[in-house]
């Protein structure tokens, strides 16, 4: 049987001064309907959205709406085991789908106050703090990769990625931070020489 215990480690990549890797987690993708949605929220000991492109946390677990019946549930590594047993007693005779992602995926988080720029380089979506505000969560792309995107503070950003795009987006995101280190390096020196 393939051992996935090395998996859920993150991928190695070049973490630079805004993006750093984050500890492996437990990971969950849950769909059904109302009913899964109240009993799943019980047993995970975090609310589950309804809101749409919302995150609920509690503690050191969290819930991300990603569809009118699907969410991902993150949680430490170490409680992953004792939460699929909590979900599946919780469920059991409930229509519904819970599968375990993290051998997949891998999390990371954009800091500074250039983050949202950064993404922007990348991703399609209007990420100012009033069209894109902190619990706010969704599916997208970055470039070429699809992420959950989701802003846990004003200047902080967690990404979920596949592990096999990993060093893809840090190296996407360093590039752009180089880009707009560049950009901006060039604007003060025009504008000193149009001063002097």
């Amino acid at each position: 049987m393939l051992d996935l215990s090395t998996a859920r480690s993150p991928p190695p990549f070049a973490a630079g001064p805004t993006l750093v890797p984050l500890p492996p987690a437990a990971r969950y993708i849950l769909r059904g309907g109302a009913p899964v949605r109240a009993a799943a929220e019980k047993a995970a000991g975090v609310g589950i959205p309804v809101e749409a492109c919302r995150a609920m946390t509690h503690e050191s677990r969290a819930a991300l709406w990603l569809g009118p019946d699907e969410w991902l549930l993150l949680a430490p590594e170490a409680q992953g085991a004792e939460l699929a047993e909590r979900l599946a007693a919780a469920l059991a005779g409930l229509p519904h789908s819970l599968v375990d992602v993290g051998h997949r995926q891998s999390g990371c988080e954009l800091r500074g106050p250039q983050a949202a720029t950064l993404l922007a380089a990348g991703c399609p979506l209007d990420l100012d703090a009033s069209a894109f505000p902190v619990g706010m969560c969704t599916r997208t792309v970055l470039a070429k990769a699809e992420v959950v995107l989701w802003r846990t503070a004003t200047e902080m950003f967690r990404l979920e990625v596949a592990r096999s795009f990993v060093a893809y987006v840090a190296e996407f995101l360093a590039e752009a931070e180089r880009a707009n280190t560049s950009d901006h390096a060039l604007g003060s020196r025009s504008q000193l020489e149009r001063s002097s």
